[in-house]
Order: C-alpha cells, then sequence, then structure tokens
C-alpha cells in the first residue's frame, strides 16, 4: 500500500452546469471517450483511495448511473439542495461514516469537471500534502492570466498559504498575483470533518464554502500549505461548449503525444482524435483523418486510414485498413480492409482475409486468406479459408422476422452477382455460376447454377421500339453485317 493512499477522493458532480445550455447533466459531456466526470474518477483512481465517493446531485439518478457503469465500486452521496462546497463535500463525508467507513486519514476532494487533471497531478498533491505535514494542501497554478481566479497569497517566510483572495475582493497587489487555486484540496480528514461543521453561510450566495476550511483551520494554528500543478491547464474547468472543445483539443495533443512518444507514428496529429481507452502497439501508423474510439486496439505494424473512424475494433499487426468503418469488429494480422468498406459488431476477419470496396459485413466470420473484395453484403455468415466470394454478392439473412445463418467452406469460389439465401450451406470446394440465386445447399466440390435460361428474341427492339436510337444502332449494326 502507497504511504500517501487517501482514506477517500471526494469528487464534486451536484451542479447543473446551466451555461453548457443542454438537457445533458455537465459533468456527462464526453470528451475523448470518457465523460468529464469519467475522466476526473480515472485520474482519482490512479491514487489507490480506500473511498471513492462522487456527491451528485443535478439529475442525480443519470449521474449515478452512469457512474454505476463505469465504476461500480465508487458511492455516491447526495446533496439535495446546492448549498455550495463545503457542504458538498460534508454531503460526502457524511455517507461514508453512515456506511462505516469514515475518512481517517487524508481527504481528497476534485471537481468533476476538470478531465484535464492527471492522476501524477493527484499523487504529486497528496505526497506534498503528507511530506509537509499539512492540515489542509491546495492544488494551485501559474496562469499566464489570473483574471477572475481566486489569487494564493503566501507567507514570504515559509511559503505556507496565508488567504485564498478571491479576484473581486483582492487589492491591486493581489491581483498582480499569478499563481491560483484550482479548487482542489489534500485535507487531513479529522480536522476536515471538525471545520466543515463550522462552516457559515453569511456570505453573498448564502452557501457553505470549502474554501473557509482553510482560514477556520489556520486560526487554529495548523498549517495550509500548496502544490503547484506542473502544467497550469489541467486544473481548467469546463462551463460551455467552448471549453469542452477546448479541452477535448487539449486532451486530444495530449493523447497522441503519448502515443507518437510511445512509437506510434502518426501522419497529421491535426486530423487525427483519439479516446483516452485507445491501445497502440509500436510500429502503427495512423494516417489523417482518422478517428479511433472506445476499445480500438492497433497492433504493431498496422496501419490505418486516411479517413477511418474505428470503434471497440481491433486491428492485427501488419493489417491494412483504408477509408472504413468499423464498430466492434476484428481484423487479424496482414487483413486488408477498404476502401469504403462498413465493419459491423461481430465481424471477425482471420490473417490474410480482405474486406474490399463498398463492402459490409455483419455478425460474420471470415476463415484466413478468404477475399470478398467488392460491392457485397455478407451477413450473418461463416467463410471458410481462401475462398472468393464474388463482386455484388448478398448473403440474404433476414426473412422479415428472423435472421439465419450462411455458411461457405474452403477453398470455395462463388460469382459474381449471387444471393445466398440463409440458411444455406457452400460446401469445400464448391463452385456457383454469376448470377445464381443459391437457395438450397450445395454439395462439396460441385457446381451450383440457379438462374434462368437465357433467351434472345430477335427483331424485339425494332418492333417494339421503332425510331428509337436502340433501333437506329441496331439497324446499323445489321446493314453492316450484311454488307460484310
Amino acid at each position: 500500500m502507497s504511504v500517501n493512499r487517501p482514506a477517500a477522493v471526494v469528487v464534486l458532480a451536484a451542479g447543473e452546469g446551466t451555461r453548457m445550455k443542454s438537457a445533458t447533466p455537465k459533468v456527462l459531456h464526453s470528451i475523448c471517450g470518457r465523460s468529464l466526470v469519467g475522466h476526473v474518477v480515472a485520474a482519482s483512481r490512479e491514487l489507490d483511495p480506500e473511498q471513492l465517493v462522487v456527491v451528485v446531485g443535478h439529475a442525480r439518478e443519470q449521474v449515478a448511473a452512469h457512474l454505476a457503469g463505469i465504476d461500480p465500486a465508487a458511492t455516491t452521496a447526495v446533496q439535495h439542495e446546492q448549498n455550495g462546497t463545503g457542504h458538498a463535500v460534508r454531503m460526502g463525508l457524511e455517507s461514508l461514516a453512515a456506511a462505516g467507513r469514515a475518512a481517517d486519514g487524508t481527504v481528497v476532494v476534485v471537481c468533476g469537471d476538470t478531465p484535464l487533471l492527471t492522476g501524477a497531478t493527484l499523487r504529486s498533491l497528496a505526497g506534498t500534502h503528507a511530506a509537509d505535514g499539512n492540515a489542509v494542501t491546495v492544488l494551485t497554478a501559474e496562469v499566464p492570466d489570473s483574471t477572475g481566479y481566486g489569487r494564493i497569497v503566501r507567507d514570504p517566510a515559509d511559503g505556507a498559504v496565508t488567504a485564498i483572495v478571491e479576484h473581486k475582493d483582492a487589492t491591486d497587489e493581489q491581483r498582480a498575483i499569478t499563481e491560483i487555486n484550482s479548487g482542489v484540496f489534500a485535507f487531513d480528514g479529522r480536522l476536515l470533518a471538525d471545520a466543515l461543521g463550522k462552516l457559515r453561510t453569511d456570505n453573498s450566495q448564502g452557501e457553505e464554502y470549502l474554501t473557509d476550511v482553510l482560514g477556520i483551520l489556520r486560526e487554529a494554528g495548523h498549517r495550509v500549505g500548496a502544490a503547484v500543478a506542473a502544467d497550469h491547464r489541467e486544473i481548467l474547468g469546463i462551463n460551455n461548449r467552448v471549453q469542452l472543445a477546448q479541452a477535448r483539443r487539449l486532451l486530444n495533443d495530449r493523447l497522441l503525444e503519448a502515443a507518437m512518444l510511445a512509437g506510434v507514428t502518426v501522419v497529421d496529429p491535426a486530423t487525427t482524435w483519439l479516446d483516452a481507452t485507445v491501445v497502440f502497439e509500436p510500429d502503427a501508423v495512423v494516417h489523417p483523418g482518422t478517428q479511433l474510439h472506445g476499445a480500438t486496439r492497433l497492433a504493431a505494424g498496422a496501419e490505418v486510414g486516411p479517413d477511418c473512424t474505428l470503434t471497440d475494433t481491433s486491428v492485427g499487426a501488419g493489417a491494412r485498413v483504408v477509408r472504413t468503418v468499423a464498430d466492434g469488429a476484428e481484423i487479424g494480422p496482414e487483413v486488408s480492409v477498404g476502401p469504403y468498406a462498413y465493419l459491423r459488431p461481430g465481424t471477425r476477419l482471420a490473417r490474410k482475409a480482405k474486406a474490399g470496396t463498398f463492402v459490409e459485413m455483419k455478425n460474420s466470420q471470415i476463415g484466413e486468406g478468404t477475399k470478398v473484395p467488392h460491392l457485397s453484403y455478407v451477413g450473418d455468415a461463416t467463410i471458410g479459408e481462401f475462398s472468393n466470394i464474388g463482386a455484388a454478392s448478398v448473403f440474404v439473412n433476414y426473412d422479415g422476422e428472423s435472421k439465419h445463418r450462411t455458411t461457405v467452406g474452403s477453398h470455395c469460389k462463388t460469382g459474381s452477382d449471387n444471393m445466398f439465401v440463409a440458411p444455406v450451406t457452400i460446401g469445400d470446394g464448391a463452385y456457383t455460376a454469376a448470377g445464381s440465386v443459391i437457395t438450397r445447399d450445395v454439395p462439396p466440390g460441385s457446381l451450383a447454377v440457379a438462374r434462368g435460361q437465357q433467351r434472345n428474341i430477335e427483331g424485339w427492339v425494332a418492333r417494339k421500339r421503332p425510331g428509337s436510337a436502340a433501333a437506329q444502332a441496331a439497324s446499323a449494326a445489321q446493314e453492316e453485317g450484311d454488307g460484310a
């Protein structure tokens, strides 16, 4: 167990976020594959806290359900009325105490709308708090423009924090300070619980301010310290859609930088977007216009793009995927996909298989070396090894009520413009003729021909379309033939 392991992390996620102008609670807005609060919870988990409690309020059922999905071990506390940050923290600690899990040790408080905050910064905060023996340690940042932020006032002798002064209350000298309060703190849990009970609401908002705890503890003779974030952008909170987009860009740049430093080639970072959950191996290549979402994984030497959108999709070593949309697909080693392919959930392509131009696949397993080169739909199918599916083939899997499955064996060659009306099985080594509608099983090694006999009706155009361009062309060709 880490010596700096907190007794609890309290995540404040009760606010409505009216400036988002959205029916979605602010903390549930998403960037880079996680909700805002999801990013904060993930960073908090890097501290390995004994307890993690999220204080919910606005749309609490929706937020609590989301939390249960992303982190079932987290607990929620309800702030029925938004009476300030101090009140919210008190609700969180009281919920833990009521469950017999009182926070005896360090309590870290974070805001649920700061998705750029990292686990490394939180670990540094907890480490500074323990090393300096503070009652409370404020996470601060040096910013280029401190307008509107609470200024950190320090004791010049020992660097202790003597006050946090809001911009509107600051003197000209204090407004020149560029070190600001982030709203993230590490507290001594017992001292925090006692101080929260002393908070007053005789302020302009009529709320219990968490920052007032610092003054209470300092007046009681306890030390208040600070830890400075290495990157001031980590503490940015999200209040509107503009800031949401800015944070998405910053986080995406961070994810791209980490990928490139780990050995991934990103040809054009400006047009490449990643989720935080995407995994790479060295020597993967990502071309422009590519978006990688969810649990997508690129193996060594995989090459994706340009213009791909992959969600929850694995791409094997040496595979090549071009101008493709894939969702829940498994693309094996040395597979070729695209351009303009659509791989839907349940698609699995084995080594050296191919899903070519304008090919759609769904819930289908494609064997090693098998090719579906062009203009085809393969749904609810199993295809063996080293088979070839002709152009413009359709696996007719739906009868209007139920889905049915088609099985094509290994080393099969199916003709262009085939319809496979499921359920149907094509045996190993079988062939099907172009233009066939296959409704019955084809035995191994057989040739299936399922099309009407061709019949030519001579002179039809001249009789039915007299004077037309087609009739004139046909007449000219006939005269030329007769002359020859």
